[in-house]
């Protein structure tokens, strides 16, 4: 069925399994391409809402918009009373220093809405510690430019963001910025008006597993002298963190622990629910239908350290080009939806090593899928 808008990316399903939410970042309509700050006329960028009905069938609801531009992450909290959406660029420049501190000229922003539990309709959560030169309040929070991914802690919202690029594919370090998190109030508020610049050169992705967050990088990189990287080789990284005051990050004795490198393109971290395992969605290529360097990196959580090890038994298997990874309600099962052959792959969760493995013993089990999947949701509820 139709998402409700134009080219949607990202879904959530939010907690009880009634409302799904999708976000369609729009297209730009010269170019047919994504949104930029400079695109004239950006067509279809909403959040649409689909009510979830017997065997799963979805009923489109309403539709709701974002303060900025180009919308292209979305998440609720765990309770699911509050979504966040990240805007690739904030609606007025102008606001970027009232947050992110004096001479900050451009930001992005996160869009805040609570949901009403009846109905899934989405209102507004107003900022109530920023307000805007004319001292009104302002509808968005400002992030730091050129974001990436944000992720829930317990207190915090911290958002991942890339420098304006000195190195070649790589800018000049990744940066992180928290807001506190109000659970109650779904209100973000500022700790810190600067970043906080990490480990880390390309990073795709951000996860929160037992109270600890990790980031991933994604490629290899090769930087000569001259540059804020010392001269090296950087290949695909895992970098753990706990979280301190003030949701400042800080590095996880034992350092960065590397991709497989016989994967490439690692696109998302997702962490088993019981914090034993966590996992890395690989893409590779994303062109062919056959790819040997698409799969999925498997690693073992220290109980005490919280590092990461690899797991004896991965790679494991996934169909072509990855675009999620999910585990699901019953934390049997993983499946990850395929780009490049338009599939469904499943597999079964060893509960005492942490493999994939086929499923009902069958190799590569696959689901074939009428088109190429952009994200996927799994839900317990049959009613």
């Amino acid at each position: 069925m139709a998402s409700g808008g134009a080219n949607p990316g990202r879904a959530v399903l939010i907690a009880g399994g009634r409302f799904v939410y999708v976000l369609n970042r729009g297209v730009d309509s010269a170019t047919n391409g994504v949104c930029t700050a400079t695109t004239a006329n950006c067509a279809g960028p909403n959040i649409t809402e689909f009510a979830v009905g017997g065997n799963g069938i979805l009923t489109s609801q309403a539709t709701f918009f974002t303060q900025g531009l180009n919308p292209f992450r979305i998440i609720a909290d765990s309770s699911g009373n509050y979504i966040y959406v990240l805007d690739a660029v904030a609606p007025s420049s102008s606001t970027c220093s009232l947050a992110l501190g004096s001479g900050v000229t451009s930001c992005a922003d996160i869009t805040a809405f609570k949901v009403d539990p009846s109905t899934g309709r989405l209102t507004l959560v107003v900022n109530a510690q920023v307000t805007s030169a004319s001292g009104s309040a302002l509808p968005y929070f400002p992030v730091p430019a050129n974001p990436i991914d944000f992720v829930l802690t317990a207190s915090y919202l911290i958002t991942l963001s890339s420098t304006p690029t000195a190195i070649p594919g790589s800018g000049t370090g990744d940066v992180v910025f928290p807001y506190t998190y109000n659970s109650g109030t779904g209100q973000l508020t500022v700790n810190q008006n600067s970043v906080q610049p990490i480990n880390s050169g390309a990073g795709t992705a951000i996860i929160s597993a037992a109270g600890n967050v990790y980031v991933l990088d994604n490629e290899p990189l090769t930087i000569g002298s001259g540059s804020s990287f010392a001269a090296g080789t950087y290949t695909s990284q895992i970098i753990p963190f706990t979280v301190g005051t003030g949701g400042a990050l800080q590095a996880q004795t034992g350092g960065a622990v590397p991709v497989d490198p016989n994967m490439s393109s690692p696109i998302m971290l997702l962490s088993e629910s019981k914090g034993k395992w966590v996992y890395v969605a690989n893409q590779g290529n994303n062109v062919s239908s056959t790819n040997a360097q698409s799969g999925i990196v498997g690693y073992v959580v220290d109980p005490a350290t919280h590092q990461l090890t690899p797991m004896s038994g991965s790679p494991f298997t996934s169909g072509s080009g990855p675009q999620c990874l999910l585990e699901d309600p019953s934390n049997q099962f993983f499946y990850t939806a395929n780009f490049n052959d338009s599939s469904v792959t499943g597999k079964s969760l060893d509960q005492n090593s942490g493999d994939l493995r086929p499923l009902n013993g069958k190799a590569n089990t696959a689901f074939k899928l009428t088109g190429q999947p952009a994200w996927c949701l799994v839900t317990g509820r049959t009613s």
